[in-house]
């Protein structure tokens, strides 16, 4: 009787229970990689919405404006003079005409800067500056660089028999380049500035007593950047 009495005192709670297990939190490279994630992705769609605004401003302009490429030729050339010496000094006299169509009816052109350069197989003997206008709608403009003078070319054995060739023909190949700096004006508003290249190759015929041995057809130029 006694013993069990003493196992009815006795204190029994049962099973130990185990300590709750905690987890630390670490910061690691997961929230970092999110955060940049997030900006990638808002740098593109910015990006990308400014690139389909920047394309229907294009073609709004393009449908209102229809702009056309300014028209460049050569109408006529005289050559008077064009001889290399022993020294490789070349001894030139070359006018030449140009004309500048706009054929556009609501864009106006500002040539801000106009270098003519003349080549013979690809060295500059010649260059002028010419005086900056503004060309309105649907207009035509004149050009007339002039150059005259003697210029070292040093050319090669080759460009040297590719000249006396031309010389006993009576016609020479010359280039006529121009290098600009231009505007559009749309209404009130006016473009920034780009630089164009103009590129005229011409075939100039010139006999023994320097007069012309034929007139030159007229030549349309390309456009380059």
């Amino acid at each position: 009787m006694a013993e069990k009495q003493a196992h009815l005192n006795g204190a029994y709670y049962g099973p130990s229970i185990p300590p709750a297990t905690r987890n630390y939190h670490r910061p690691g490279r997961g929230s970092g990689c999110g955060c940049c994630c997030c900006l990638l992705k808002l740098l593109f769609n910015t990006i990308i919405t400014a690139v389909v605004v920047i394309g229907l401003a294009v073609l709004i302009f393009w449908l209102i404006f229809r702009p056309n490429k300014v028209k460049f030729h050569v109408t006529d050339v005289s050559l008077t003079e064009f001889n290399l010496t022993t020294d490789n000094t070349l001894h030139y006299n070359l006018a030449v005409n140009m004309t500048v169509r706009n054929p556009n009816k609501r864009i106006g052109i500002y040539y801000d800067s106009i270098e003519a350069n003349a080549y013979y197989e690809d060295q500059r003997f010649a260059t002028q500056t010419l005086t900056p206008f503004y060309q309105g709608h649907k207009t035509t403009s004149f050009l007339n660089p002039v150059f005259r003078g003697q210029q070292f070319v040093g050319l090669g054995a080759d460009q040297t028999s590719k000249f006396n060739a031309e010389k006993t023909l009576g016609i020479y190949s010359i280039d006529v380049k121009l290098y600009l700096r231009i505007r559009f004006k749309v209404g009130w508003v006016k473009t920034g500035r780009i630089k164009p290249k103009i590129s005229c190759n011409l075939k100039v015929p010139l006999d023994s007593n320097g007069s012309l041995a034929g007139t030159p057809e007229t030549t349309k130029c390309g456009w380059g950047f």
